[in-house]
């Protein structure tokens, strides 16, 4: 038997199921950048989770920043929209804290699948602010 299929694969109604359960928990950045392209991003905000240091070097466009370390208990966000949250990268889960966090108190969540490292490896902008070392970012979660 091949290694690929020592488990069985699920049949089609659990693995539609399986797989729509997993889009519910994450976003794609291409989904995100055509998003940003098209001037829409209702209905989402973008939620840098590292460190406001590096959130000042690096950030996605339109992105704000809210790191897990510091989120209080009591937050002023609106309860209506989807907080997209994102770190570094796979190696990093600030992204799934901060998302954690958030969904913790009442609001709903995804991840951005490979943080602002897959982001820009598709070759999409990032900001900075004005002064910000970007050359030296690093995670600072």
């Amino acid at each position: 038997m091949s290694n690929a299929l020592r488990f069985p694969a699920a049949d089609p109604d659990t693995a539609a199921a399986f797989f729509a359960a997993e889009l519910a928990f994450e976003a794609d950045p291409d989904d995100v950048h055509r998003d940003l392209l098209a001037g829409d991003v209702t209905g989402y905000v973008l939620v840098e989770t590292r460190a406001p240091e590096a959130f000042a070097r690096e950030r996605i466009p339109g992105a704000i920043n809210l790191p897990y370390r510091d989120l209080p208990e009591r937050l002023d966000l609106d309860p209506s929209l989807v907080y997209v949250c994102y770190c570094e990268s796979f190696q990093c889960n600030a992204a799934t804290k901060g998302a954690l966090a958030l969904a913790r108190r009442g609001y709903r969540v995804k991840r951005l699948s490979g943080g602002i490292t897959a982001w820009k490896e598709a070759g999409y902008p990032v900001e900075s602010d004005e002064g910000a070392d970007v050359a030296k970012v690093a995670c600072h979660c």
